[in-house]
């Protein structure tokens, strides 16, 4: 009796021991979904993406501006013809709506690859929003180079696949490397100096104007009836005449 009592006494601590931990091991452990899972994903292809967005900075707005749907705003540092240098800025609305980071990653990929085999391996803040908006790149040469836009063509209902397609890629070979895959489609070629980028126009597309109201032409008023003409009055009967002799 002893022995079984005893037993059973370390059987119901252990087992109470237990539920006293799962509590805190369930506190302690760290969702899937968390802020620090999302800034960890987002750090990663912040860093991957540095070296075509010109700087962490710039790669840092591109991810949160095409995860969250908003605006992006890139520094750029543009050398002049003299030898000098002018900084600028460029604000521009992605095409698309938020996407999921894995969806940032193909975007940016392809935007890179379509710069790429166009000898393309630098750009500028310009060029980017061109690569992933779309517009039209036009070279010292006065030849024009032109980027349907990775976000158009997806806001477009095109996908990710077809868009690879379309430019000469494999998704798949984009995805491990796309300044490789874009370069290695260039075939070596190098352009002329981008000369200036006319950008495409995504958002407020001009709709034709309604046409002016037209005033209701008045009807003439109906000419009015003549009136008729007074009957003439009947004359008197004269009154019977007697008869003769009456």
């Amino acid at each position: 009796m002893t022995s079984r009592y005893f037993k059973s006494t370390l059987i119901c601590i252990a087992v109470l021991g237990a539920l006293s931990v799962a509590p805190v091991m369930a506190q302690t452990a760290t969702p899937p979904d968390t802020p620090a899972s999302t800034n960890n994903e987002s750090t990663r292809l912040s860093t991957e993406f540095a070296d075509f967005a010109g700087s962490d900075t710039n790669a840092q707005a591109l991810v949160s501006g095409l995860r969250d749907g908003t605006a992006i705003t890139l520094d750029d540092v543009v050398e002049n013809a003299d030898g000098t240098t002018t900084a600028t800025t460029t604000t521009f609305q992605p095409a698309t709506g938020k996407m999921g980071y894995g969806n940032v990653k193909i975007a940016l990929s392809l935007a890179e690859a379509s710069l790429a085999k166009d000898g393309i391996s630098d750009p500028t803040a310009a060029e980017l929003e061109a690569a992933l908006n779309g517009g039209t790149l036009v070279l010292a040469d006065g030849t024009s180079i032109d980027l349907n836009g990775v976000l158009a063509r997806r806001a477009a209902g095109e996908g990710w696949g077809q868009i690879a397609k379309t430019d000469g890629f494999k998704l798949g070979d984009v995805m491990r490397s796309p300044k490789a895959v874009g370069s290695a489609a260039a075939n070596g070629n190098t352009h002329a100096h981008v000369e200036k980028v006319e950008l495409a126009k995504v958002h407020g597309v001009d709709r034709p104007g309604k046409p002016e109201h037209v005033a209701k032409v008045d009807r003439p008023e109906r000419p009015s009836r003549p009136e008729r003409p007074e009957r003439p009055e009947r004359p008197d009967r004269p009154d019977h005449a007697g008869r003769p002799g009456g």
